[in-house]
């Protein structure tokens, strides 16, 4: 029996699990925008289904950390990052190309330790497309909102670092201000139209090459931050509470200064939008590839016409909102 939820209990049922989750990887506001923003960029034949959906596949983008963090799945961790220096001088050159090769050359403890990201992308692709195949709506929609996450994480370039969190040269607390404040402060900018889903002739080489593009970024993002800093007025680096503490978040993580946080941005030069778009794009052309390479089934008869009926009017407003490069507005859990 398949029961259609209504849009607001969806919502809302989301909303209360994304409250009492710990840190995000690109935080709520950037998970939620990516997924969000990728249905816009499918071709019409998915587009329309996938709005039907939009505040599923926009809330489920952060499960993945809900079940990480919340239900702490031990299993879930290591699908988030690859630590890419422990896997030798040229990891992008000598990594199995599969979950079963990677297995069969490491133990499950190192992988564990050290993160499993393309692989599992590569995983959950094979499950999407079998899902399109079987015209399985819920598992469609599960695996698709999920894989987002995990293309988002790809894009993040810290994911794809051992020095994640600046651990090693003193800049604790990088990971969340690079991906969660930055965004949040400075996002309602960006622009989300990042044209049309393309189709991918090969996915895992297209899984390597993203994690591969993200990693060149993550000593330049470090290394911008490390000497902003060592320039930056110290009592101007941080927000202090009353009593003369440096300010954290309810996560726990330290708050920057807008000033700072400002400056930060603008030595970046685009690069938080530029990752967030690529993100968007990534996630777009793999749920397309993964419909064409299951059949292109026809999506709009999984859902009854007055649903798509209901939907048209804000289907319309919305897409219109996009194509001028924004999001209509949504509310999300804001981490700082």
């Amino acid at each position: 029996m398949k029961i259609n939820l209504p849009r607001r209990i969806v919502l809302t049922f989301f909303m209360v699990l994304g409250s009492i989750s710990l840190l995000f990887a690109w935080g709520s506001w950037g998970h939620q925008h990516i997924n969000r923003a990728a249905v816009f960029a499918l071709p019409a034949e998915m587009r329309i289904f996938f709005y039907n959906h939009i505040d599923f596949i926009t809330e489920e983008s952060v499960i993945p950390d809900v079940r990480k963090y919340t239900i702490n799945d031990k299993a879930e961790f290591a699908r988030h990052y690859i630590d890419l220096e422990t896997f030798g001088d040229k990891p992008i050159d000598s990594l199995p190309r599969t979950m079963k090769d990677a297995t069969a050359k490491y133990d499950d403890k190192f992988l564990q330790k050290n993160g499993i990201l393309p692989w599992y992308i590569e995983d959950m692709m094979e499950k999407l497309t079998v899902a399109f195949r079987k015209k399985s709506k819920s598992e469609i929609l599960f695996l698709a909102a999920d894989l987002g996450h995990y293309l988002g994480d790809a894009n993040m370039p810290l994911h794809t670092a051992l020095n994640h969190d600046g651990q090693f040269t003193d800049q604790k607390g990088i990971h969340a201000f690079w991906e969660s404040q930055l965004p949040e402060l400075f996002g309602d900018s960006y622009y989300f139209n990042t044209g049309d889903a393309v189709y991918i002739a090969d996915v895992q080489k297209e899984t390597f090459r993203i994690i591969a593009a993200s990693h060149k970024l993550a000593d330049s993002l470090l290394l911008i931050e490390r000497n902003l800093k060592e320039s930056y007025p110290k009592d101007k680096i941080y927000v202090y509470d009353s009593a003369g503490n440096i300010a954290r978040n309810k996560f726990n993580q330290v708050i920057h200064t807008y000033e700072y946080a400002k400056k930060y941005h603008e030595l970046l030069n685009g690069m938080v939008e530029r990752q967030m778009r690529m993100a968007i794009s990534c996630t777009a052309n793999f749920w397309y590839t993964a419909w064409v390479n299951g059949g292109r089934p026809d999506l709009n008869s999984m859902d009854s016409r007055s649903l798509t009926d209901r939907n048209k009017k804000f289907y319309k407003k919305e897409l219109k909102l996009w194509q001028k490069g924004k999001l209509f507005g949504f509310k999300t859990d804001r981490e700082f």
